[in-house]
């Protein structure tokens, strides 16, 4: 069993070289073993290429016949973008699959691992641990409900500031932690942030990775009144890739200002004079984004846990104190009037990043 927990290791970490890349399908990643060898391997590189079973045997240094594939996720058995991959495994002579995660498509849930079980091969599901869990959340979320996975993203203090009284918050967080948000960037399809932030930061919102190939974002600014400058960076840099989500109070020649600049304006129903969150991350999902980052700043964080639209919260938190009655903290708005009404952070880990502290946790798990 310690054998196949190492292959099914193994595989989640090919499964993760194509974060970033494949969204809205799952990251996969495939092993395939012979005689207690390992003679190929795979993942699932990008959207809408092959799957990791298909790499993993295309990549097999011999014959794949009498091997046991360990793949993080049940193989598909209907045709979508590319053919089924159980026909491949049986036209292969592929002797055991073993997965660690059955799969929540309702299209293949359960059904690849059935049509392999009555052409003769033996199937096995090895749970692979809060790793396997995590991998594919986003996709979890997304292919169950239709709305996009939603994680709340902070930076602040020790004394819990995320800027001091004049609004000066770079940089709260050290370099590490500020070299993985751009990770986390890669990893979601969406960043979003509330107009104040763009106004008081004028992020780029792109994603930046030393050394390596990334993906920047669709950039989610929440601008209930039109308030965003042509100028802003975000966009500045690729406006195809921003969508101004704001309501009916946006001027007309402001919308058509910001549409000439190649960005997308969302106009949605309004929920207490702002943008209606819940409306908002159903549009996106029907829009095929998958995942949001919800960067800031605070009243829009409050807005989003009032609204239950938060499926995870990453906070980073740096030892520093900057004190101040009136700085602003992560989490504004009107805030909850009874201890009763706290919102829980479930599940919760925390490690050390640089000279911050990563705390992390689930809402409602």
């Amino acid at each position: 069993m310690n054998e196949e927990r190492k292959y099914i290791k193994r595989a989640i970490t090919l499964a993760k070289k194509g974060m970033g890349w494949v969204n809205p399908n799952p990251m996969v990643g495939a092993v395939l073993v012979k005689d207690g060898r390992i003679i190929g391997e795979g993942y699932h590189e990008y959207f809408g290429g092959p799957h990791a079973e298909v790499n993993a045997i295309l990549n097999a240094t011999e014959s794949v016949e009498g091997a046991t594939l360990y793949v993080t996720l049940e193989p598909c058995s209907h045709h979508g973008k590319t053919p089924p991959c159980t026909d491949l495994i049986l036209s292969k002579g592929i002797r055991r699959v073993v997965t660690s995660m059955m799969d929540p498509n309702p299209l293949v849930n359960g059904n690849g691992m059935k049509t392999l079980t009555e052409a003769g091969i033996e199937v096995e599901v090895i749970k692979g641990g809060s790793d396997a869990a995590e991998l594919n959340e986003l996709f979890v979320k997304f292919i169950l409900t239709g709305k996009p996975f939603c994680t709340l993203k902070t930076a602040m203090t020790l004394d819990g500031k995320i800027a001091t009284i004049e609004n000066a918050s770079r940089w709260i967080s050290g370099e590490k932690s500020r070299r993985y948000v751009h990770e986390l960037r890669q990893q979601y399809s969406a960043v979003m942030v509330g107009i104040n932030t763009v106004i008081y930061d004028d992020p780029m919102l792109n994603t930046r990775r030393k050394g390596k190939k990334s993906r920047n974002p669709l950039k989610v600014i929440v601008d209930s009144y039109g308030k965003i400058p042509l100028e802003a960076k975000v966009l500045a840099q690729d406006p195809q890739l921003a969508i101004i989500a704001t309501t009916e109070n946006i001027e007309e020649v402001k919308k058509r200002d910001l549409e000439r600049l190649g960005a997308q304006v969302l106009v949605c129903p309004p929920s207490d004079g702002m943008v209606d969150l819940v409306y908002l991350m159903l549009s996106l999902g029907r829009m095929g984004i998958d995942s949001v980052l919800l960067e800031g700043g605070s009243t829009l964080a409050f807005s989003a846990l009032k609204n239950g639209i938060v499926d995870k919260v990453i906070s980073f938190i740096a030892p520093k104190i900057i004190g101040g009655i009136n700085a602003p903290t992560p989490v504004g708005g009107t805030g909850l009037t009874r201890m009763e009404e706290a919102i829980p952070v479930k599940n919760w880990k925390y490690r050390k990043i640089g000279e911050d502290l990563l705390v992390e946790g689930y809402i409602g798990k």
